[in-house]
Parts: structure tokens; sequence; C-alpha cells
């Protein structure tokens, strides 16, 4: 016998179903929907007509079903209704950015960190976060839920954030802190999601840009600190305790240069943005950042790595760079080396892609964990 629990859990199961076909495959029926996903025909009417009502989808123009004559209506997702909240808190700037669920910014705020314990950093991004959320009132429409990127190894199954050397942060229980300022800053109890920023960044290319990832793709975040997200068969591969994309600490030279985390010779010693605005040639940062690419292609054999973040940006040389290092490994190897470009929300990536976090965990009601989120079920 069946309990209310395991019922309600596959309502989410097949409501995301619905939902993630009309992501990919926008203007199906009712009919082409019960046909694609093999749910029954009532199942789906009903399930559409939830979400018609709660703002996910919309109608669009009605169509003959070829043959047969009768109507057919068109559905999608509704991009006027529901709205995400993305935040970054990066090592010097707080980024807050609204946007819907086809992935489009609404909204963008970008300030310096006032303070870097994270205490003040909570406060700070609360604050930032109520005023989004007015601007998503104003435009009549209702908050889905929070996500937030922190620039170190942040644990889901527990809430920690276990190391973010360029904070000063270790071992910090977050979650609970956000929550409470959201709370006070009068934020509504909506579903709050954290996760690294590299992480987050890889699922603004693959939560919201062309289906050009084929289940997998690496965003490499390159600025103070240098950091990887792995999206790996549909999923956000985090390792046992956060850590798997800590690229930026990953040694590149035995004996190199002090790293801010006490090893010698790290990643991001060779192109984080400290660094790069030290050379005469910013460029041969570039260098480095491809052999990365090839120690990644090599080691996860994605459809497409995407490169990001302020060192990328200020210093764009260094992407070309690094896109010849990894053709001329890929050619020496006699093998086609994965696509290589560069992000398409810029400085906004782990901002967005902290939106895109939410919709990411609400698409997939069975991976979802739920110890490190303040949840309210949409």
């Amino acid at each position: 016998m069946k309990t209310t629990g395991d019922q309600q859990l596959v309502k989410r199961i097949n409501r995301s179903v619905l939902v993630r076909l009309l992501r990919s495959q926008p203007s199906l029926s009712r009919a082409q929907l019960a046909q694609t996903s093999g749910l029954t025909k009532s199942t789906v009417s009903l399930l559409v007509r939830e979400l018609l009502d709660e703002g996910w989808l919309t109608e669009t123009d009605v169509t003959a079903a070829p043959g047969l004559g009768r109507p057919s209506t068109p559905l999608q997702i509704d991009g006027r209704v529901r709205g995400l909240i993305g935040v970054e808190v990066a090592v010097e700037t707080l980024r807050v950015v609204c946007v819907s669920l086809l992935g489009e910014v609404l909204n963008s705020l970008e300030v310096p960190l006032s303070g870097t314990k994270p205490a003040e950093v909570c406060k700070q991004a609360a604050g930032l976060v109520a005023r989004s959320h007015a601007t998503l009132i104003q435009r009549g429409m209702q908050l889905c839920g929070v996500g937030i990127s922190l620039p170190g190894a942040f644990d889901e199954a527990t809430g920690m954030l276990r190391f973010a050397p360029n904070l000063g942060w270790r071992n910090v229980d977050f979650v609970p802190q956000i929550t409470r300022a959201l709370a006070k800053a009068g934020v509504p109890e909506v579903p709050v999601h954290v996760q690294n920023e590299a992480d987050t960044a890889a699922l603004s290319e693959y939560e919201f840009s062309e289906s050009d990832a084929n289940n997998s793709l690496i965003f490499v975040s390159c600025g103070v600190g240098v950091g990887a997200g792995i999206v790996l068969n549909d999923r956000l591969f985090t390792g046992a305790q956060g850590m798997a994309g800590e690229i930026g600490h990953s040694i590149l030279q035995i004996d190199g240069p002090l790293c801010s985390c006490g090893r010698k010779g790290c990643a991001e010693t060779f192109f984080g943005t400290r660094v790069l605005d030290k050379l005469a040639d910013p460029g041969q940062g570039g260098h480095y950042l491809g052999v990365v690419l090839q120690n990644l292609w090599t080691t996860f054999n994605p459809s497409m790595l995407v490169v990001g973040g302020p060192s990328c940006h200020r210093y764009p040389a260094i992407v070309q760079v690094a896109q010849n290092t990894l053709q001329a490994y890929a050619t020496s190897a006699g093998m086609p080396a994965p696509a290589v470009r560069a992000a398409r929300y810029g400085l906004l990536a782990s901002a967005v892609g902290a939106a895109a976090l939410v919709l990411h965990h609400e698409l997939r009601p069975m991976h979802s964990r739920t110890a490190a989120t303040n949840t309210i079920t949409i």
C-alpha cells in the first residue's frame, strides 16, 4: 500500500518529466506529451492543468493535429510568472540576478563585499535578495527559490562550506546562517540551495543554453581562485565532500609558487587573476589553463568545455592560448579535442547558475538532497 509521501514523490517526478520534455521540445501538445512520456492521457491532462495554474507552463496558439483535423494546443515553459534569484559570493564582490524559467536575466546587481565574515556576507546578500525580490513583485512574478554560489568546497549533504581559502573560511555552517538572514530581510520562505561557484556556472550553461552538452559539460571558472563545475550524466558531480572540481589546487609544478591554501605550485598561482595582473604578458597564463583543460578532457571526456570568469573577461587572450594548447595535445595524441567556448553569461555565469541550481533540483526530485536546503516543495 503506497503512502501519501510515495504518491507525492511520484507526482513530483511526473511533473518534472513533463516540464523537462517541454524544455527540450517546446510546443508539444498534451497528446504528444502522453505519447513521449509514457504517462496516461488523464495523468498528463491533470498535471498540465496544475502546471498551467501554477505558472510553469503556458498555452500557445491552437493548431490542427495532422491528419485528424482536431485542435491541438501546443504548450511551452512560461517565462512570465515564476522567477528565480541567484547570488554569487565572489572573493571581492556580490552579484545577484533575477532570472526567468527560460534563463532570461531580468535584473542584476553587483556590489563590493562589505565584509568577509560569514555573518556579514549573509546579511549583505540577504539584503540584495530582498531588493531583487521586490523587482520580481513589481513584474507580477512569484519567487520560485534562491540559489547561492560560494567560492569554495561546499558539502551539500551537511550544508557546510568546507574550504574557501580566498575568503579565509573553513568548516562554516553556512546554510542556517543564510536562511536566517533571508528570513530577517523579509524574503518569503522558498527553497534555498547552495553550491560551489564553478558548479553553478556549469549549470548556467547546462540548464539555460542550447542542448550542445549531451549530458556532460565542464565549466572552468578563472578568477582569484580557479575551479571546475562538472556535469556528468545529467547531474552535478561534486564528490564526497564537495571537493570535486577544486582544480585551482591541483599541482602544476612541484615546489612552485606558494598558494593561499598552503600548497606550492597550484594552478591558481599560474593563471589566477591576481597572478595575471602581475605578468607582463598575461597570455602566458593561457598555456597553463590549456594544460588544465587537457587534463580535464582526459579525465572526464566531456562533450563540451566552457571557460569563463574574471580572468577570461579581463584577459580574453588566455582563452585562445588555452585552446591552442589543448589542440596541440589533441594533435599529438591523434584525437579530436572537445569543443571549447567562452561563457555565454559572462561575469554573471555563477549568479545565473545559482538561479539555475533551484531549477536543477526541482526537475530532479529523486536526486535532490534536502539536508542542505530550506525546503518548501513547489
